[in-house]
């Protein structure tokens, strides 16, 4: 049985990049080990959605993202949950100030739509965050956030609805390559044909692509999430602090549409491997820190936590371009934990690169995301 393009992973990636080739008037294949599409990392996800990035190359194709993920419900009439409520950085040591302001100028070169605000207007924005040493901040107000699984299934409905071909509970165990091209992958059911393979397996990227003799500088690590009972809403904005702490660097939580907080943590030094098993550490960890910013938080009540896994590239950015030894092999991998907001942009920039369509601006996004860059810089906000 052969495609003109197999993709690896029916996750946060794999699902929008094969609607948008079936856009275009290519039909995949997508295979995937779990049962539906996002049961992978994509669940895992907490829902933010920001352009608000340090380096062009994530803060254009994320204003993209942000274009297709607010407009779907108008379009298509997925309710995904998308909630415009921005990002805001408060702000209480100087040299975070220093920080952010010195990237504003930049973030506004390259379109994204944020600002410097005082104490006040913080203040206006998260009712009742603790004021002491509070400097102010920044505000992204086009950021926001959506629910990832159903976002994800509005995308898979669309793909199936253009054509799409998926494969569930399937397993692909090769990349089959002869004479340095692709001609096909093998799963545990069966053998199938094709010239161009999409890598968009995240975290299973290596042992994948290492099956076709290419080794990627992908290594994941761990992050705990969790989600409370619903409250009558009080703020609208992801709250993100940047402050390091024992154990842990930035935190960052929002309000969804249905009144549940959602919170995360980056622990330091990470969490390297693929164990998912949640901790004893986590709920003390975040919790303290995120009742002192924001105190009234202190009575809410925890229903579930989890555990999930992030692709880390050395350098935070993801991996996006051709392989230069398996001729026919496209990666879309190591999102670093920003799958979900890269995904709708990233997915549209691989099709144009399957079709041959790339653009200008898609130049200078490929060269900040290829896998073969020096990986010297390290955004500021990965």
């Amino acid at each position: 049985m052969n495609f003109d393009v197999i993709i690896a992973g029916a996750g946060s990636v794999g699902v929008p990049t094969a609607m948008s080739l079936a856009e275009l008037g290519i039909k995949p294949l997508v295979i995937d080990m779990h049962p539906s599409p996002g049961q992978g990392e994509n669940k895992h996800a907490i829902g933010g959605i920001r352009a608000t990035h340090s380096t062009p190359g994530k803060i254009r194709i994320c204003r993209r993202s942000i274009e297709i993920f607010s407009t779907w419900e108008q379009l298509f009439g997925d309710n995904i949950e998308w909630l415009q409520g921005g990002y805001v950085y408060p702000v209480y040591r100087p040299e975070d100030e220093k920080l952010l302001k010195g990237l504003l100028p930049a973030q506004k070169q390259h379109g994204l739509n944020i600002n410097w605000v005082g104490q006040k207007k913080i203040k206006a924005l998260i009712p009742g965050i603790n004021a002491e040493g509070l400097r102010g901040g920044t505000v992204s107000p086009d950021d926001g956030s959506i629910s990832p699984l159903l976002s994800i299934n509005a995308f898979y409905r669309r793909a199936l609805a253009l054509g799409v071909q998926f494969r569930f509970q399937e397993t692909i165990t090769r990349i089959i390559c002869e004479k340095g091209k692709i001609v096909g992958v093998a799963t545990d059911k069966q053998n199938y044909g094709t010239q161009v393979v999409i890598d968009a397996a995240g975290p299973f990227s290596p042992e994948l692509c290492r099956t076709a003799g290419v080794d990627l500088p992908i290594a994941p690590d761990s992050h705990e999430g969790a989600i409370t009972e619903p409250v009558q809403p009080f703020f609208h904005c992801m709250v993100v602090d940047i402050r390091p702490a024992p154990g842990s660097k930035s935190y960052y939580f929002y309000q969804n549409k249905q009144g549940q907080v959602i919170f995360c943590i980056t622990p330091d030094p990470p969490i390297i491997g693929k164990d998912k098993r949640e901790t004893s550490v986590f709920l003390p960890q975040v919790c303290s820190r995120m009742v002192r910013l924001l105190p009234r938080l202190k009575n809410l009540r925890v229903r579930r936590t989890w555990r999930g896994l992030y692709p880390m590239t050395p350098d935070g950015a993801p991996l996006v371009g051709w392989n230069r030894n398996a001729g026919g092999l496209l990666h879309a991998t190591g999102m670093c934990g920003q799958g979900l907001m890269l995904a709708p942009g990233v997915a549209e920039l691989a099709a144009r690169m399957v079709v041959g369509q790339t653009t200008t601006e898609d130049e200078m996004v490929m060269a900040e995301f290829s896998p073969y860059r020096k990986f010297e810089a390290d955004e500021a906000l990965k």
